[in-house]
């Protein structure tokens, strides 16, 4: 059997849809082929200005003064803003110091990159300009770059006000780890009693960007009526809101942000950076300010994920049945609290049914950029040791690795380490597709290995809104919130369409400002197409009520005797009295007026829908000579639920493979010992192109979420969970050597046999 005879869509339901599972054209494609689709940087208005920031060149220092004068006076500069003019409460103990220091510093600074002042100017050049012209004076301190280091009781502190949180209960310790948490279940030392075979081992995991190609960008206008205008590229319009009116001490209701189109987040675009420094400059100078940041800033000054170091344990009897898991997750928070360990704690071991786990977990802060998620934020660190320490269970056993994973897999009722219990899971569906597939039995060549991964990411629901107008022409416009990143319009507004019985290319949609829909929440946590679709499947189902109440009225029969199926309304009585919905559509006004359909809903917190599993089987070549590895065979499988556009859901799959082979081999943070950062250009930061991948062959398994009205779950983020460890597999399985830390690039390899051969 070849890959194009396996079955690319795995259907574990009967359901059969007209527009859900169908491939129509996105309705934005042709805006942005065309470059008619309007993003961060390209907003303009009158008088705009133009904002930059000088930022630290030390990684850790405190900051003594700051002389912003000569910037003042050059010609062309109409406003400067340092920290100081951050609002100042007395209580700081929700964080808001560390939300605003990040933006603009105070009293120090905690990477390279920092922000600590910024000028408004006439053009770019004047403000470029500006910014050499001020004078900060630093006391240079020592830096601290990664979670071990920094977990000393000798290392620098970054802040002498945080105090550790130790499993829930407040310290007097002041020290860098922020947070330290345990999830337990059942007995860790009777587990690994029962056990006839324990691997432990220790990985390392370093700093990595999203990548996303659209650096930062933002315009303000702080208007004379005291409203704040934001236009921005973000992934989240009331996030970014509601963030800039915290930072700002202002009220949600003062500050009005227009999400732009977007040109790529994965997370890295949630958080505020330089909306809150171009709303102060506006507010300063009276007109509206522009801040773009250059590739080198989105690099040094925004949030990376973090670096980890993991240690794993894990035992189990002859037979495979695994009777023990421990984890110990230390990861680098940047330069204030808040890393994804807590994620990485809830996802490291959640594809297992094992009755004895004990995870620690520690949020660290070190001299980076604050951390800001990417893509299952978290998850890709635990599986790259969680699922290599698993390979190795299963070569100790003698076992399939697969097989291994099936024998343990978690299934509905499974309690995760975290606390909750499992609905309705497609972790088993997903193993059996790879075990089934061709690839895994396909013959290898000289120099060949093979890995295998598993990974999950839980999914989030949270708040969406959808309003839906009726068109006297058989059309409905869909308003909602949701920044559209991967396809979500389409997404979305098929799952209108498939209420009302209308072609997907009927629905017209339009992600609008935070004055103009219900609150909604970010476009993150694989929540979109689940939430914001579930919202206009409600919505949708408002608008059908009210249009057979108008159906009712025109026929002058009871509203309970009609029907819509199929985009036709018809009395179930009378088979005579039936109209479509366009023809409906066209006697609205007549009849009371245009309908519009409301739906504002939360649709579940973490594990919305079940989560979401994903694996990989993986085939790379490494060269003997050199190190080089490439990979040269990929198939992702992943738990979709139900695929509502399979293209955008493949397009998904296939994305985050592609950042993870990244991740695995090539990416990274190269930081010299003073924390600023060697490879700043996309030039060196190495990502891959087409021409270090292979064609990536997908498989949408459908177990149907039983929490939501089509069975979806969201699909942005476990397939990015799987690909570190199942190519450290493949690697292993290629070379017999077990790579412990990534990248796995040229030299870590050749290191790596030059030690296994003594020299």
């Amino acid at each position: 059997m070849t890959t194009t005879d396996y079955e690319r869509n795995i259907v574990l339901s009967n359901v059969e849809y007209n527009v859900v599972g169908t491939r129509p054209v996105r309705p934005d494609g042709a805006d942005k082929v065309t470059g008619r689709a309007l993003y961060g940087a390209d907003f303009d208005t009158s008088g705009l200005l133009h904002g930059k920031v000088l930022r630290s060149p030390h990684a850790h220092a405190r900051i003594r003064s700051i002389d912003t004068s000569k910037a003042e006076a050059l010609q062309g500069v109409l406003a400067v803003v340092t920290g100081k003019d951050m609002p100042h409460e007395a209580d700081e103990s929700d964080g808001t110091k560390y939300s605003r220091d990040n933006i603009l510093a105070s009293d120090k600074v905690l990477y390279k990159g920092h922000a600590v002042a910024a000028v408004a100017a006439t053009n770019p050049h004047v403000a470029e300009e500006a910014i050499g012209l001020i004078e900060v004076d630093y006391e240079v301190l020592k830096p601290v770059l990664t979670a071990p280091e920094a977990m000393k009781d000798s290392a620098p502190i970054l802040h002498e006000g945080l105090k550790t949180e130790e499993l829930g209960e407040k310290t007097d310790k002041v020290s860098n780890i922020a947070n330290h948490f345990q999830h337990v279940k059942g007995d860790i030392a009777k587990g690994f009693a029962d056990a006839d075979v324990v691997v432990e081992r220790e990985y390392n995991t370093v700093t990595v960007h999203q990548g996303y190609i659209e650096p930062h960008g933002a315009t303000a206008l702080w208007n004379t009526d005291g409203r704040l205008h934001i236009w921005c590229s973000t992934q989240g319009a009331f996030t970014a809101r509601d963030a800039t009116a915290g930072i700002l001490g202002v009220p949600v209701s003062q500050v009005r942000v227009t999400p732009m189109e977007i040109g790529g987040g994965f997370g890295g675009k949630i958080p505020v950076y330089v909306e809150p420094i171009a709303a102060l400059l506006s507010k300063k100078s009276g007109h509206a300010v522009k801040v773009v940041m250059s590739r080198a800033e989105v690099f040094e000054s925004t949030g990376p994920t973090s670096g980890s170091n993991i240690r794993i344990k894990v035992g189990a009897k002859n037979d495979g049945t695994i009777t023990a898991l421990q984890g110990y997750l230390a990861f680098e928070a940047g330069g204030y609290p808040g890393s994804p360990v807590n994620a990485g704690a809830i996802c490291i071991f959640a594809a297992y049914d094992v009755d004895n786990v004990l995870i620690d977990g520690y949020d660290v802060v070190v001299n980076k950029p604050k951390s800001a998620p990417y893509r299952a934020p978290g998850a890709p660190n635990a599986a790259f040791a969680c699922e290599q320490a698993i390979d190795e269970l299963a070569g100790k056993l003698g076992m399939d690795p697969i097989d291994l994973r099936l024998k343990n897999a978690a299934v509905e009722g499974t309690r995760r380490p975290d606390g909750p219990a499992f609905p309705r899971i497609g972790c088993v569906e997903v193993l059996e597709a790879m075990k089934n597939h061709p690839h895994y039995s396909a013959p290898l060549g000289p120099n060949q290995g093979r890995g295998v991964a598993i990974g999950y990411w839980f999914n989030i629901g949270f708040q969406s809104s959808v309003n839906i107008n009726v068109n006297s022409d058989g059309t409905i416009s869909l308003i909602e919130g949701s920044t559209d990143i991967g396809g979500t319009r389409a997404s979305i507004s098929m799952q209108a369409a498939e209420v009302l019985g209308i072609p997907m290319e009927d629905v017209r949609p339009s992600v609008v400002d935070t004055d103009s829909i219900g609150f909604t929440a970010v476009t993150g946590g694989s929540r979109t197409t689940f939430a914001t679709g579930w919202a206009a499947y409600e919505a949708a189902q408002d608008v059908a009520r009210q249009m057979i109440e108008r159906a009712a009225t025109i026929w002058d029969v009871d509203k309970d005797g009609i029907e819509l199926k199929n985009g036709v309304f018809q009395s179930k009585a009378d088979p005579e009295l039936k109209m479509t919905f366009k023809e409906l559509s066209g006697q609205l006004l007549d009849t009371g007026g245009t309908v519009v359909g409301r739906a504002s809903m939360n649709a579940g917190g973490l594990g919305a829908g079940g989560g979401s599993f994903a694996g990989n089987i993986v085939d790379v070549e490494v060269d003997p000579d050199t190190g080089k590895t490439l990979v040269t065979r990929m198939t992702a499988i992943q738990d979709a639920g139900k695929a509502i556009h399979p293209s955008y859901v493949e397009g998904q799959m296939q994305g985050g493979s592609v950042q993870g082979i990244g991740w695995a081999l090539n990416e990274e943070y190269y930081m010299r010992d003073d924390g600023s950062m060697a490879n700043t250009s996309l030039l060196d930061y190495r990502m891959p192109t087409s021409l270090d991948i292979p064609m990536i062959d997908t498989v949408i398994v459908e177990v149907a979420s039983a929490e939501h009205p089509y069975g979806v779950r969201g699909v942005g983020e476990a397939n990015i969970v799987p690909p570190t460890p199942a190519i450290a597999n493949a690697v292993h399985s290629a070379i017999g050597i077990r790579m412990a830390n990534l990248p796995i690039n040229s030299v870590a390899i050749m290191e790596a046999k030059w030690k296994q051969q003594g020299n």
